[in-house]
């Protein structure tokens, strides 16, 4: 199957089921596996109908609150609360058939022995079997597989498969959705269209739905809100401008994008760098601080002046952009500047740098 029919797959908006959304509260809940903490007191309340991002490195504990919230893993302490009634705690488990969750699991875990339309019914028994496979085929029909509702997963491309287990898992219209590292598995070509469609389903069922991803950009594309966790923590949660544009410290600022990082000390409320003054408020005078400089939006590169002269050391292109590394006096290491195409950027070639201070970040030197 071509590329060009992948993508043309899908079906009609607005025909997804629409799910009664659940209110999901995370109480101080703690869970420790052979004796390693993997999360640690963590606490965050969902919305009915909200999209939440839960972004974080391997091990961070992103995986297991998935677990958690669908009645896969016991916590050790805190509680959990859909709707608050209680679910989970030290004293209460609530089995996952009884949550109303609907979980999507990165390898799709699909059934390979059951046809498309029987994997999509099998959670659907309680309602039998006319309704079971009216409301099957209805979410086949949203993600397109309609017509293959007799083929086996096999029989089905990398993206089939994700919309397939993307049925199944909207099928019985619950009120939490919970998906894990939904995208990783897709090819990049096809990666931006199948994460809009499914976006776009989420938007139709109002299901409460929690995305796992270590990927930051999608984090921002697709969640009303990201939390970000590190070591089991909650380290920061917020709407995506919020915690890109005032990351909670310089480990959070780095996992969104590569950074320039220039230590600088506080004069006059701003930190002196070679590349001009960067307005600090909030400082002490004297303090050492990291003054960090993102590739997009924070530097401008021209082959004139006015700015801070520099020397590209490399380039390398990507779509529309250049990546350019820039040494600069009083720098130890070069700047990696991502900058639009023009003709003259090259290694070797003088440029001027123009500082754009309002999207540069200034932490407290750790």
């Amino acid at each position: 199957m071509s590329l060009s029919e992948q993508l043309e797959g899908w079906g009609p908006r607005g025909t997804a089921g629409v799910s009664f959304a659940s209110a999901l509260s995370f109480d101080a809940v703690s869970v420790a596996l052979g004796g390693r903490p993997v999360l640690t007191e963590f606490s965050l309340t969902l919305n009915p109908g909200e999209i939440v991002c839960l972004l974080g490195e391997s091990g961070s504990g992103k995986s297991t609150l998935l677990r958690v919230a669908a009645g896969i893993q016991r916590i050790d302490a805190g509680t959990v609360r859909i709707n608050e009634r209680v679910v989970s705690s030290k004293d209460v488990h609530l089995p996952p058939d009884k949550r109303g969750i609907g979980l999507m699991f990165q390898d799709f875990a699909l059934f390979p022995h059951l046809n498309l339309l029987q994997n999509v019914t099998f959670g659907l028994r309680h309602l039998g079997r006319d309704a079971a496979r009216a409301q099957a085929r209805q979410a086949l029909r949203r993600v397109g597989l309609d017509d293959r509702e007799s083929d086996y997963p096999h029989m089905l491309s990398g993206g089939q498969q994700q919309r397939l287990a993307l049925a199944r898992s909207i099928a019985p219209r619950p009120g939490i959705l919970m998906l894990d590292e939904p995208f990783s598995s897709l090819d990049a070509r096809l990666r931006e269209t199948v994460r809009a469609e499914t976006l776009a389903v989420l938007r139709e069922t109002n299901a409460t739905s929690v995305i796992v991803t270590h990927d930051p950009e999608e984090a921002m594309l697709l969640g009303d809100r990201i939390a970000l966790l590190r070591a089991g923590r909650l380290a920061q949660v917020g709407a995506s401008s919020d915690v890109y544009d005032h990351p909670v410290d310089l480990n959070a600022a780095r996992f969104f994008s590569p950074l320039g990082e220039i230590a600088a000390r506080i004069s006059n409320a701003a930190a002196a760098t070679p590349l001009g003054p960067v307005p600090a408020p909030g400082f002490a005078e004297g303090t050492v601080v990291v003054v960090a400089i993102r590739p997009v939006g924070a530097i401008t590169l021209s082959l004139t002046g006015p700015g801070v002269q520099g020397r590209i050391v490399a380039r390398r292109a990507a779509i529309g952009t250049l990546l350019c590394d820039v040494r600069v006096e009083g720098l130890d290491q070069p700047l990696e500047i991502r900058q639009p195409e023009m003709p003259g950027l090259v290694p070797g070639a003088d440029v001027f740098l123009t500082l754009h201070p309002q999207h540069v970040l200034v932490f407290a030197k750790e």
